[in-house]
């Protein structure tokens, strides 16, 4: 699969208006903060293709990005630190909820901090993805902002906050750097059919 060939296809605010054309979808969920539009950027090896913004929450749609007309990578809006109006925050909760009940999601990528211990809404998120049985992938993002010797202790912390089974992949991973970016493409793939 050709991770270059990605195409912005559309924001949409209603699940009646997300992609209902059968290509897989990969969800990428974490926090206002986390920097999940440069992970995506980093995984695509494009340098402003997800909008990174200065303000954290900048996402307030479900944003869709066609990779190679094989699947769709899906950037959901942040959740837990934006400073928006608690109406605007019910409003992307409602369209979450909506999406994650639609049926449309084959996998997730879960972006934490690899420097914190993950926050109460990163323990919802993966428990939604854990009960419903969406196979999912944790990604540790900043760990170039860690220690050597902090790595395996905030990871083995993050294992346990958010209950992960063995069988749910932790990802190290560094935008900045783009360490982890093999192991997610790796991911990313084998939820488009392999390749």
């Amino acid at each position: 699969m050709n991770l270059q060939r990605a195409e912005f296809l559309r924001s949409s605010t209603a699940v009646a208006d997300c992609p209902h054309d059968g290509l897989p979808q990969v969800a990428f969920a974490g926090k206002s903060n986390v920097g999940k539009s440069s992970v995506i950027n980093r995984l695509l090896q494009r340098k402003n293709f997800a909008r990174v913004g200065e303000a954290p929450g900048k996402t307030t749609h479900i944003n869709f990005f066609r990779i190679d007309d094989r699947i769709y990578l899906v950037d959901l809006p942040g959740y837990g630190y934006a400073k928006v109006s608690q109406a605007e925050k019910e409003r992307w909760a409602r369209l979450m909820e909506a999406y994650f009940a639609s049926g449309l999601i084959t996998c997730g990528v879960m972006i934490v901090d690899a420097r914190h211990r993950p926050t109460a809404n990163d323990v919802t998120m993966a428990a939604w993805f854990l009960e419903s049985g969406v196979p999912f992938a944790v990604v540790a993002n900043k760990l170039d902002k860690l220690r050597k010797r902090d790595v395996e202790p905030n990871l083995a912390a993050i294992r346990e906050t958010l209950s992960l089974p063995e069988r749910v992949q932790l990802i190290p991973f560094s935008a900045e750097k783009g360490d982890g970016r093999a192991e997610l493409v790796r991911f990313v793939c084998a939820a488009a059919g392999g390749e």
